[in-house]
């Protein structure tokens, strides 16, 4: 799992941890049952306090993301609550909330930034299908190629 943090974002890093774990679990990168990195090594990693990631386990745990185990670690809850339709709308919701607010504060018009967004939208999906064409492209590992 590969957590990307912004110390210039304002935001406290273990809720970027936090979302970015539960963004993980929606997106299906991880899987129920799988267990998450242990505190110490992820906290070497990411170069941050080991209570940061700790604080940010304690976070998921209490929001019913995770579990832990003594003496296993912590593990995505088997109840999957963030695979369902409701948190992924909330998670990208939030974003989209934040892209609508950056729009306003640049003065983009309504119409100027749906037709953006439409743009962009066009260009992942052409994006998207030239590398499902591509063999050995990243997206292409595993199909069946004929």
């Amino acid at each position: 799992m590969l957590l990307q943090l912004n110390f210039k974002s304002g935001k406290p890093v273990y809720l970027q941890v936090v979302d970015q774990i539960k963004a993980a679990a929606a997106a299906g990168a991880l899987q129920a049952g799988e267990p998450l990195p242990p505190i110490r090594p992820l906290a070497e990693q990411l170069r941050v306090n080991r209570n940061t990631i700790a604080k940010a386990y304690a976070e998921l745990e209490s929001q019913g993301v995770i579990e832990s185990l003594p003496g296993k670690g912590c593990f995505l809850k088997e109840n999957g609550s963030p695979f369902k339709r409701e948190v992924r709308r909330e998670l990208l919701t939030g974003e989209v909330d934040a892209a609508i607010v950056q729009a306003h504060h640049l003065q983009i018009e309504r119409d100027d930034f749906l037709k953006l967004v439409h743009q962009r939208l066009d260009a992942f999906e052409a994006k998207r299908a030239r590398a499902l064409s591509i063999p050995g492209t990243a997206a292409n590992i595993g199909r069946n190629d004929p």
